[in-house]
């Protein structure tokens, strides 16, 4: 029976699984992320080169969305909203390998998406599909796009496939220029990196290590225990490497932050919002696995994750506490105080577009609002547990002005208490040139090739 279900699965050809993929994103609203892992699990003995192309056709017709229907709209007698889901995506998925991919000739991306059309939509459907297609490959080079001098901003948004509140957002923070810039970074699909995990390896012999798998790495100039993964096959997740825990699949800016706490062997540091603990196993890391993390999240999976994590990377003393901080850590920690604290705060993830497309299109201005409102509860939840002369560090993976330094500067008017230390000086070398005139982490994915990540260094005064 089993085998016979496997059977008929495998019928379905790499587009047509990309396609189920997308109609179910559409739909329930999950993560692409997600999804493709599950789908790839779904099609268990599908070939290396075809789940790579699953995962780029699903995160490119993702990252694309918004410039895919505007060349539809161009196209289409056929007003957009009234085309069935599943063919508007059969359309979308053809158009972003003939705008996209160099290495599929227009004529098979078109010839796929019209026998898909004939194998699962009404007999018509078929050839509407291929006249709009066969007339975008005619007009690919010509596309009628808004005009970049009369609507610059209409323009970036369709040009570069983002909302168009986000292109207004960015040009009032950091100009048209850099905006663009920004835009153009968010739409390259991310190197992988990973976190050598010194206390098992060192850097040079885990690179060599994993060569011997076939998987091609590269050390960067920092953080110290990065990795640039080049070339790899398969889930570097499902290697032996991984599983014995001589690395963690970590990205680039992330690895920065748990340096800026500068560890101590014997401190005791409390991590609010820990999620599966990438940063709190980081932290004992770099204290040679002497002392102490308390690690803080709401979500019992996430802590299920950091347990299981903390033992494949023989992390000890890390204690995972299930706790909604919000209201109110106090009461858990009254009696403790630390002299070290990192707040990874719930963020609108702007920074990591690249790595997450659906970003784009699923978050909102009153999404930040509501963020920043929850991030100055949070950050003031944190203060209550920080001695005199402590350190807490607070930390987002976005770009957005009002859940950094915003928060930050409103922090510090209501606690006068408390100061921001430039992190020049409490940092290690190698991270000044990411830090600002303020003394605040901020790296950019068009400048750095990371993340975009905050970072803000705050002391409570003895």
């Amino acid at each position: 029976m089993e085998s016979r279900h496997s059977s008929k699965i495998h019928k379905k050809n790499p587009r047509e699984i990309a396609l189920e993929a997308l109609i179910k994103i559409e739909k329930t609203g999950e993560f692409s992320s997600n999804r493709i892992d599950r789908i790839l699990k779904k099609y268990s003995l599908l070939d290396q080169r075809d789940r790579s192309f699953i995962t780029q056709i699903v995160q490119g017709v993702i990252r694309w969305k918004l410039r895919l229907d505007w060349v539809i709209e161009q196209i289409s007698t056929v007003p957009l909203k009234k085309i069935n889901l599943a063919v508007l995506n059969i359309l979308r998925i053809a158009i972003y390998q003939i705008l996209f991919l160099d290495r599929t000739p227009d004529s098979a991306a078109v010839n796929e998406a019209v026998n898909i059309a004939k194998k699962t939509q009404p007999p018509h459907i078929s050839s509407f599909v291929n006249a709009i297609l066969r007339n975008i490959c005619r007009k690919k080079k010509s596309l009628p796009y808004p005009d970049r001098i009369k609507e610059p901003e209409k323009y970036l948004s369709i040009l570069y496939s983002y909302p168009i509140w986000l292109v207004q957002k960015w040009i009032k923070e950091i100009g048209p220029v850099e905006t663009e810039e920004l835009l153009k970074a968010g739409n390259t699909f991310p190197k992988l990196h990973l976190r050598t995990n010194t206390l098992k390896i060192k850097r040079d012999e885990l690179i060599k290590r994993l060569g011997e798998k076939g998987i091609i790495s590269k050390t960067v100039d920092f953080p110290p225990e990065c990795i640039t993964v080049e070339e790899s096959r398969g889930n570097l997740a499902e290697t032996d490497l991984f599983k014995e825990g001589y690395f963690q699949i970590q990205e680039r800016a992330s690895q920065i932050i748990a340096h800026l706490l500068s560890p101590h062997p014997m401190d005791m540091i409390l991590d609010i919002c820990s999620g599966a603990g990438i940063k709190s196993t980081h932290m004992l890391q770099l204290m040679n696995n002497n002392g102490k993390v308390i690690a803080c999240d709401i979500n019992h999976g996430k802590l299920i994750g950091l347990i299981d994590n903390t033992k494949r990377l023989g992390i000890k003393s890390i204690l995972p506490i299930r706790y909604d901080a919000i209201k109110g850590l106090n009461r858990v920690f009254h009696k403790i105080g630390f002299n070290k604290i990192l707040l990874d705060a719930p963020c609108s993830g702007l920074g990591t577009i690249s790595r997450h497309p659906d970003l784009k299109w699923s978050k909102s201005p009153a999404d930040i609002h509501r963020l920043s409102l929850m991030q100055k509860s949070l950050l003031n939840e944190a203060s209550l547990l920080l001695n005199r002369g402590g350190l807490l560090l607070y930390v987002t993976c976005t770009i957005s002005k009002e859940e950094n330094e915003g928060v930050i500067k409103d922090f510090l008017h209501n606690h006068p208490g408390f100061s921001v230390i430039d992190l020049k000086e409490t940092g290690p070398p190698w991270c000044h040139d990411l830090i600002d005139e303020n003394g605040f982490l901020r790296t950019y994915p068009h400048i750095h090739g990371m993340d975009g990540f905050f970072g803000a260094l705050i002391k409570r005064e003895s």
